[in-house]
């Protein structure tokens, strides 16, 4: 996701960043068995929790409990599997036919229908609601109507969407997409119900959704609760009896936490505790491969990184960085320098393309000094990496790299960290495009496509393209690539896309993550999904 991220949320944000480090203890919120509540650490979202507003992690991890959609994406092997959906037919890979199952609702007892998804679409598409997922719907027919690229929307609805009866409805795209129905687990395309329309304001307070649980309680900057749905009708029913998400502004404070017994469950193991944390958990440690990828984004709105010689200066960057090194003792080797610009998740069949970077990936401090004086050094004479400060152990990578690149151009301050107090405050500013340099973009897939580790990010005025990027050449393949019904050609055009990225190092890959978690004695059966979010519903409580 969206903004990993990753990567999406602003002003009337679900939660607000602690002004000191992190809520309190308590690792039990009481109970046990089916009724214990698993508490879990998490961090400051950027937007509420529309689901079309939802493009970054955190936000993400609460509507993958509270939300259901015409698809699923298996905790395990990430395919995409139908849940609301009972079949999605297309003849033409254009025009599809949705059939829903018999037998849901939404916890407040509303039915969904085919109007639960139109509506939720239209809303999530249409301009005037300044959603960050609107691009997710440009495929359907009537786009450009709803959400124009510049004045006012023409119509409140998009002319590919049919209602035709409570179980069905019809979506014809505007262009061929073969692999669209897989496109459909992710969280923006989640059905929403009348109360969201009725009264938007009661909804963010306290939204209501149609997964395994609902929301309890919220404090701003303290904690979200999260309470089974004693009726949920789906297979994938809660194994607790609901989830305490606890705010922390540093990830550190969360591990003490876990290690004291304060906390059940950690989700993002810091850097400063890899060292230790097979000692301090053992097998209550979880270090598994996910679709995720670290990569340094540049400020393309801004003229000095968007010169015909910058893409010079961006490789040289790029082979000042020793991976291996920062992966081997930043990371402990729970990152894998990065070859291409997906991830090895996907596999080979998928469209991961090992080495597809090239020497652009390579360390070689001689050429990097090199190309960066070829192509006019650097933009003000120094390099500041934006991070934010509060979660992901981000300053210590941040410093490894710069020193890399310090040594490698003989320069002790040619690089620096740039640290942005919260998640929320650097997701905003680079939504406001504010930045003057290189940010980090960390990508945690929204689906296991090539597409989504592409077009997202690198698609003229896609939802996650937060440095503006652009080249005709590359759109161009990427909609060609969309429109192809053989798979491994449809792949074949996204490498190809994926080699333009290449050719003018759009972004720096740095380097494949794995998820790492930590978790309590009282609890079991924690798992991370690809996504490298917790399977919250099947961790059970002793």
């Amino acid at each position: 996701m969206r903004g990993a991220t990753l990567a999406k949320w602003a002003a009337g944000a679900v939660v607000v960043a602690l002004a000191a480090t992190a809520c309190g203890g308590g690792g039990s919120s009481g109970g046990s068995g089916a009724d214990g509540i698993v508490s879990s650490s998490w961090g400051d979202p950027q937007n509420p929790l529309e689901p079309a507003n939802t493009n970054e992690v955190q936000g993400g991890k609460v509507l993958d409990m509270l939300m259901r959609g015409l698809k699923r994406y298996d905790p395990k092997t990430g395919a995409a599997q139908n849940m609301l959906a009972d079949k999605i037919d297309t003849s033409d890979s254009q025009n599809f036919t949705v059939t829903l199952k018999d037998g849901w609702t939404f916890s407040n007892g509303e039915k969904i229908t085919a109007k639960s998804f139109v509506d939720a679409w239209n809303y999530g598409a249409n301009l005037k609601n300044n959603q960050k997922n609107a691009s997710m719907f440009s495929y359907i027919d009537g786009y450009d109507q709803i959400h124009p690229k510049s004045g006012t929307p023409a119509s409140d609805t998009m002319s590919g969407l049919k209602v035709v009866d409570d179980k069905t409805f019809t979506v014809k795209l505007n262009q061929k997409f073969s692999t669209w129905p897989d496109t459909l687990g992710y969280p923006a395309f989640a059905p929403l119900p009348r109360a969201f329309f009725d009264n938007h304001a009661a909804w963010l307070s306290k939204p209501v959704g149609n997964g395994p649980y609902t929301v309890d309680s919220y404090t701003k900057g303290s904690k979200l609760s999260m309470r089974k749905w004693a009726n949920y009708p789906g297979s994938d029913k809660a194994q607790n009896g609901g989830i305490d998400l606890k705010v922390y502004t540093d990830n550190n404070t969360a591990y003490t936490d876990l290690t004291a017994g304060n906390l059940d469950l950690v989700d993002d193991v810091p850097a400063s505790q890899l060292k230790n944390v097979k000692a301090d958990l053992g097998s209550r440690y979880i270090n598994t491969p996910a679709g995720i990828i670290q990569t340094l984004a540049f400020p393309y709105y801004d003229a000095a990184w968007n010169t015909p010689n910058a893409a010079k200066v961006r490789k040289g960057i790029s082979m000042a960085i020793n991976r291996q090194q920062i992966t081997d003792t930043i990371f402990q080797k729970t990152r894998t320098p990065a070859t291409d610009w997906t991830s090895p998740v996907l596999g080979v069949a998928g469209g991961y393309k090992a080495g597809l970077c090239g020497d652009g990936c390579d360390y070689n401090p001689t050429e990097a000094k090199k190309l960066i004086a070829d192509g006019g050094g650097i933009p003000g004479g120094q390099l500041k990496i934006a991070y934010n400060g509060d979660t992901g152990s981000h300053k210590e990578w941040v410093d490894a790299v710069c020193n890399s690149i310090n040594n490698a151009l003989g320069n002790d301050k040619a690089c620096v960290g740039g640290p942005v107090g919260t998640f929320a405050d650097f997701r905003s500013q680079i939504t406001q495009s504010k930045m003057s340099g290189p940010f980090r973009a960390g990508w945690q897939m929204d689906y296991p496509l090539i597409q989504n580790f592409l077009q997202p990010l690198y698609y003229t005025g896609a939802s996650s393209n937060d440095g503006k990027w652009t080249n005709a050449e590359f759109d161009k393949l990427v909609d060609q690539a969309n429109a192809d019904t053989d798979t491994a050609k449809a792949v074949a055009d996204f490498q190809q896309a994926e080699g333009v990225v290449r050719d003018q190092m759009a972004a720096i890959p740095l380097w494949y993550q794995n998820g790492s978690a930590g978790y309590s004695e009282r609890v079991s059966n924690v798992a991370l999904n690809p996504f490298s979010v917790p399977v919250y519903n099947e961790i059970k409580v002793s």
